[in-house]
């Protein structure tokens, strides 16, 4: 169906609710390739990134030519110092904060104490600063004084260790690093197309992270990983399993951590999150139990929709991998969050050289004045 706009406007437009199968702009940050089951950054594929990169590494790879660099001081050096910063401006006010706010509504709370004033333009500030909110925003939930950064360690590092109090082992510290790199960029998703259309009105930085930081927290983009818990905490045991997953479906009910909007292919980012799971001890036979309801979820949904491809995505193994990590379910989106923010930057940047109001079309469908 097509639509026809004013001659003035010389612009016909497609009704696609969604904006499925809309192209908005060209990037160079990410491809995200369904068909084939494949995720590109900037040119490389996922595997050969996460697992090999740390934050910081990854962020010089990622912003290349399209943010400012660092030049009299280290990639690590700059987020530490951002760490440090957000904890003397925006965590003061995250304490004053009355005791309703929930961890991530915290969390934005401190990023907007920060973006008000040169912050709000500078990347490594706002990249930097969501280690320390999201620490901060759980020890001030629980009761606890948050704890300084660190300017000696990196980010990964940092973040387990100003959550706990306690030097984390080395494999925790690589298993944040894996995933934070693996869900650096993905694509037109819809926190990363809020922060664009908000970059499009010539808005600050920060404001765009802000907006997609609300976009985010909707259950149906960053809310998925710790339901995938509840449902292998449901099961139980392997040999539950196929019962367990058959009576879901028959119920109607949605399976975690399988299928995708995308992907018509196994997520990729799964492979690249559950190889990361080879070091780390989770607890409880943890491991074995989610490969076993994989198998079986994988096999009943080519069962009960067999015209629709259902793979594992990427929460799946998120929700497992950050587990025997020592990261609580509750943080999950505030995490994923503190690894996008990257992202974002680069596409508030990218949308700014386009120069061009995101502004799309609608159909008005209500009734019309009498003649």
């Amino acid at each position: 169906m097509t639509v026809t706009f004013p001659a003035d406007t010389a612009t016909r437009a497609i009704l696609a609710p969604g904006l499925e199968g809309i192209v908005a702009a060209d990037t160079i940050l990410s491809e995200v390739d369904g068909a084939n089951g494949r995720l590109i950054l900037r040119g490389r594929h996922i595997e050969d990134l996460a697992g090999h990169l740390t934050f910081e590494a990854a962020l010089e790879f990622f912003w290349r030519g399209l943010l400012p660099m660092q030049q009299t001081r280290t990639t690590a050096e700059a987020l530490a110092t951002a760490r440090l910063q957000a904890f003397a401006t925006a965590v003061p006010v995250m304490r004053a904060a009355g005791p309703g706010l929930g961890i991530y509504e915290r969390m934005r709370l401190g990023l907007s104490a920060l973006c008000c004033d040169d912050a709000a333009e500078d990347s490594f500030a706002i990249t930097g600063a969501l280690p320390v909110l999201l620490a901060a925003a759980s020890r001030i939930g629980t009761g606890e004084a948050p704890i300084a950064p660190s300017p000696t360690v990196a980010s990964a590092e940092d973040l387990l260790r100003m959550l706990t109090g306690t030097a984390p082992t080395a494999r925790a510290i690589a298993a944040i690093d894996r995933y934070l790199v693996t869900i650096l960029d993905h694509g037109f998703n819809a926190s990363t197309f809020t922060a664009r259309v908000i970059a499009s009105t010539g808005a600050d930085m920060g404001s765009a992270v802000l907006g997609a930081m609300g976009a985010l927290k909707g259950p149906l983009h960053g809310g998925a990983p710790g339901p995938v818990l509840d449902m292998l905490d449901a099961i139980g045991t392997p040999e539950r399993a196929a019962g367990w997953i058959s009576a879901a479906l028959a119920k109607g009910e949605r399976l975690m951590g399988f299928g995708h909007r995308i992907y018509r292919q196994r997520d990729p980012r799964a492979d690249v999150l559950k190889a990361g799971l080879a070091t780390l001890e989770a607890a409880d036979g943890r491991v074995a139990l989610a490969e076993v309801v994989e198998l079986e979820a994988v096999a009943a949904l080519a069962r009960h929709k067999p015209n629709r491809p259902l793979n594992t995505n990427v929460e799946f193994y998120t929700a497992v991998l950050l587990e025997a990590a020592g990261i609580d379910r509750s943080l999950f989106t505030p995490l994923f969050a503190t690894g996008r923010v990257a992202g974002w930057c680069a596409h508030v940047a990218e949308q700014r050289a386009t120069g061009r109001l995101i502004r799309p079309g609608s159909r008005y469908v209500g009734p019309m004045p009498a003649a």
